[in-house]
């Protein structure tokens, strides 16, 4: 069964510094037609950092959209023309200062399939160095190690809530396990 939707058209209908709004027109596969909104986005990559006693580096960080600091991995999207594991490295080092000797990509994710066009790779991150971060001039954070296990727990109590974040560590974890580190 053919369950394409074909583009007969399309506009923008907002287009900013990081993402663009388009609206299409498409035929469904049955012939009929119908509008898609959706938002452009250029990805971005996320890093599960594991320093050498095991703990996990995170992030507290404030997300405007939603008005309050978030517990996430280091993570930023893709520059034009960027290969997606020197997006890592650069957001790693400018982030958090760390820089990594062994880099393993985990997977990918599509984490809003329904309203945009956006993929996250990640990486797990070993072999870390400390360095001094490089963060943006309008870039606020706090650095901080936590247990990997500990990591865990914050997600199933419901304080570790960033979706990208959450599903890095479930491949960490799993990478970890099957590979005995």
């Amino acid at each position: 069964m053919d369950l394409t939707e074909h583009c007969i058209s399309s506009e923008i209908m907002a287009q900013g510094g990081l993402l663009t709004v388009k609206r299409d027109t498409v035929r469904l596969p049955n012939g009929n037609t119908s509008h898609r909104e959706y938002v452009m986005h250029p990805g971005a990559v996320v890093v599960v950092p594991v320093l050498a006693n095991g703990n996990v580096v995170l992030e507290r960080q404030f997300r405007y959209p939603l008005h309050q600091v978030f517990i996430e991995l280091p993570a930023g999207k893709i520059d034009p023309d960027e290969d997606v594991l020197k997006t890592g490295q650069r957001e790693l080092l400018e982030e958090t200062g760390y820089s990594a000797n062994e880099w393993v990509k985990l997977g990918a994710q599509h984490p809003c399939i329904g309203y945009s066009n956006e993929v996250i790779h990640i990486y797990l991150a070993t072999g870390l160095v400390a360095g001094k971060h490089q963060r943006d001039e309008d870039e606020t954070l706090e650095v901080f190690e936590v247990k990997f296990e500990d990591c865990l727990l914050m997600i199933q109590r419901g304080e570790i809530t960033d979706g990208k974040t959450i599903v890095a560590m479930f491949l960490a974890e799993k990478y970890l396990q099957q590979h005995g580190k």
